[in-house]
C-alpha cells in the first residue's frame, strides 16, 4: 500500500501520536455525544430492495473494491451523503430545473 503524503502539521500530529505525546483535548461530555451521534448515524435499522441494471451493480463493486468496503456500504453511504446535502445532482442544474 503506498504511503500518504502528509503535510508538516499532520507529520507533526502523526509523530506526536506515535510517540505517545499526543493528548486529546475531547472531554467526556464532547466524547458521549459523538459516540451518539455515530451510533445514530450509522445504526442501519431498515432495509430496502432496489432494482439495478447489472451494469450499475457491477460498476458499484468495483468502485467499493477499490475503496476496501463492502458494495452494500458504499451504496449505503452515498445514499446517506445524497440526502444529508453532502452529495449534489449536478445534472439537475443543467437544465434549470430539478429532475424527477
Amino acid at each position: 500500500m503506498a504511503k500518504t503524503k502528509l503535510d508538516p502539521e499532520e507529520q507533526e500530529l502523526l509523530e506526536a501520536y506515535e510517540s505517545g505525546k499526543f493528548e486529546s483535548d475531547l472531554d467526556a461530555d464532547r466524547r458521549e455525544y459523538l459516540t451518539k451521534a455515530a451510533e445514530e448515524t450509522f445504526k442501519k435499522d431498515k432495509r430496502i430492495n432496489i432494482r439495478i441494471s447489472s451494469r450499475d451493480l457491477e460498476a458499484l463493486q468495483r468502485r467499493a473494491l477499490e475503496e476496501g468496503l463492502p458494495y452494500q456500504s458504499l451504496v449505503s453511504s452515498v445514499l446517506h451523503k445524497y440526502v444529508s446535502g453532502g452529495l449534489k445532482d449536478v445534472s439537475a442544474n443543467k437544465s434549470g430545473q430539478r429532475t424527477r
